[in-house]
């Protein structure tokens, strides 16, 4: 029941999120329609951030407990950090060409980003291509744990840097700020990538789970016909 009530979920806030970003929400001023892809950037930046942040914590709660669970559910959360990771990287030139005259520049901001997205894709170029299962999970964890370091970099970049990334849409100082409609979709945005996370989370999780489950027969069957 609590399952079919998260895809019920999901069918309410995608449909919704479309409407609010495409239809109801107006231009914002100064930059006008292209602006709406801060709706998709900003919250797909976050997911890339808090996926990271799983990935560290299942890779601490796998070297203390050495239980293939958390593994598991840290290769999931790097797999959806990386495709949100590259969401982030796609809309952001996106948006910056119309707005900056060029696709891409050498700040902090925008180079620290692609390093995150750098490290998703060694971490998952390591899940690969170790073949012993418990050594992979290993090395796996100790990478993700010292990748995080990055994503506290990332968000404070432009706080410590003068950079040409915007500033923070929420307490950035003085002149920041969304107007009331730009902010309730901002957050309703915010909600909705959260829940799609959480969602595919669950969902790759039990992928991994019937992967290694029909590997285990497999094993079996070669045993019984060795």
């Amino acid at each position: 029941m609590g399952k079919r009530l998260f895809d019920w979920l999901m069918l309410f806030l995608m449909p919704v999120t479309l409407y609010l970003v495409f239809i109801w929400v107006p231009n914002e001023k100064t930059m006008g329609i292209i602006q709406r892809i801060f709706y998709y950037h900003v919250p797909s930046a976050w997911i890339s951030f808090l996926a990271f942040g799983f990935v560290f914590f299942f890779s601490i709660l796998y070297l203390a407990k050495r239980a293939e669970k958390w593994d598991k559910l840290a290769a999931a959360s790097a797999e959806l950090g990386l495709a949100f990771c590259t969401i982030v990287l796609v809309t952001g030139p996106i948006w910056a060409k119309p707005v900056w005259g060029i696709w891409w520049t050498w700040d902090a901001r925008l180079t620290l980003t692609l390093v995150l997205w750098l490290i998703y894709v060694g971490y998952m170029m390591l899940r690969m291509y170790v073949q012993e299962e418990a050594k992979r999970a290993r090395l796996c964890a100790v990478v993700g744990i010292i990748g995080f370091l990055d994503v506290p970099l990332v968000y404070m970049s432009i706080r410590w840097w003068r950079t040409q990334h915007p500033a923070p849409v929420m307490a950035g100082g003085e002149g920041s700020g969304l107007a009331p409609e730009m902010k309730l979709v901002f957050f309703f945005c915010l909600l909705a990538f959260s829940v799609l996370f959480f969602y595919l989370l669950h969902k790759r999780y039990e992928i991994l789970k019937a992967e290694e489950e029909v590997n285990d027969l497999h094993k079996q069957l070669e045993k019984m016909e060795a």
